[in-house]
């Protein structure tokens, strides 16, 4: 692992079990005396919550929401990122540049401009897309926010799968047990980053 530190985004479409496994490889590298962070977007600055607000409600302007995304971006990895990293932190982000790319990627359409705007983010040191059938992550959730829709779903499914397939990510099924999909995770950490899990 570098002396500085690691980023490694873990992504999926809603209901996907980001969370869920990000906090449990979190606690794993703790486990194994690994200096490790967990943190998510959007944050819980005041940004962050603008953002939660907004997504509480019906989608009405996904550029305005594009850009909050990117701003509360830039602010998590100048205040909470880049210091953690420079400390030698293994930071796991739950959700963090791809899912921009994915969701308002979709939402505006223009995919091009989404990544013009978060370029002053760097890219992580490893992105991991968990992947499930957008049916298994809707009945995986037990209430509907702006996200949660069906078609809007697919359309992220397969822009995840697009930058899976430029090879900015890679995957794991995680439509299976949660300590499967945990063991695929720590498995290609072990080998992409040299950590020995």
């Amino acid at each position: 692992m570098p002396r500085s530190g690691a980023v490694i985004a873990i992504e999926g479409i809603d209901g996907a079990g980001k969370t869920t496994q990000a906090k449990r490889v979190v606690r794993r590298l703790k486990s194994l005396g690994y200096r490790a962070a967990y943190t998510s977007e959007p944050t819980n600055t005041r940004i962050g919550r603008l953002i939660k607000k907004e997504l509480s409600g019906r989608i009405t302007n996904p550029h305005k929401q594009a850009l909050l995304f990117a701003a509360d971006r830039i602010d998590h990895v100048f205040r909470v990122i880049r210091p953690l990293m420079e400390k030698g932190f293994i930071v796991v982000c739950d959700r963090y540049l791809y899912s921009s790319f994915a969701y308002q990627g979709v939402l505006t359409r223009d995919v091009g401009w989404v990544r013009e705007i978060n370029r002053m983010a760097p890219p992580p040191s490893l992105a991991i897309l968990i992947d499930v059938p957008v049916a298994v992550a809707l009945k995986r959730k037990r209430r509907f926010r702006g996200f949660e829709d069906a078609q809007l779903l697919e359309a992220v499914r397969a822009a995840y799968l697009t930058l899976l397939e430029e090879g900015l990510m890679v995957s794991v099924d995680g439509n299976r047990d949660v300590a499967e999909v945990e063991r695929d995770l720590l498995s290609i950490i072990s080998s992409r980053l040299g950590i020995r899990v």
